[in-house]
């Protein structure tokens, strides 16, 4: 979990959106050429690949022959962004912002937020099951047990 959580944080937000293209080209096949993620993210495959040398520095890409794939790390690592993302939906929820506002807001913030406190807010928000959207939560490392 910590290797996830810190590659998690090292992530600047188009190098997550550029794992979450990969995450969601992926059900395609493994492999997805740079034309595709390139296509996937609206630029051009020169400006892409920058994305996915340093996703792949990082363990979450795997990178070969033009295609790239990703990896059982970067998988964990889209999970606990989800997560993060939704805890932090949830968060400002509880402030009366609509979804959609809450989801915004939470992209401010959901890549700053370390695992501690994303447990943390899911505690003091009585580890709600699902966010704003009504997708589901993923359970606090302590609660894994309990779900």
């Amino acid at each position: 979990m910590g290797l996830i959580v810190e590659a998690l944080q090292q992530l600047t937000r188009r190098q997550l959106v550029a794992l979450q293209a990969l995450g969601r080209l992926r059900a395609r096949g493994t492999e997805i050429p740079l034309n595709d993620v390139a296509h996937a993210l609206g630029i051009r495959p020169p400006s892409a690949l920058p994305h996915l040398k340093a996703l792949e520095r990082l363990g979450l890409v795997e990178r070969r022959a033009g295609k790239s794939r990703v990896t059982r790390r970067g998988a964990a690592c889209l999970v606990e962004y989800q997560r993060h993302h939704r805890v932090a939906e949830r968060l400002f929820a509880h402030l009366q912002l609509p979804a959609q506002a809450a989801c915004r807001a939470a992209q401010e913030i959901d890549l700053a937020l370390s695992h501690r406190t994303v447990e943390a807010l899911c505690e003091a928000e009585g580890h709600p099951a699902v966010c704003p959207h009504g997708e589901p939560i993923g359970p606090c490392r302590g609660d894994r047990a309990a779900r």
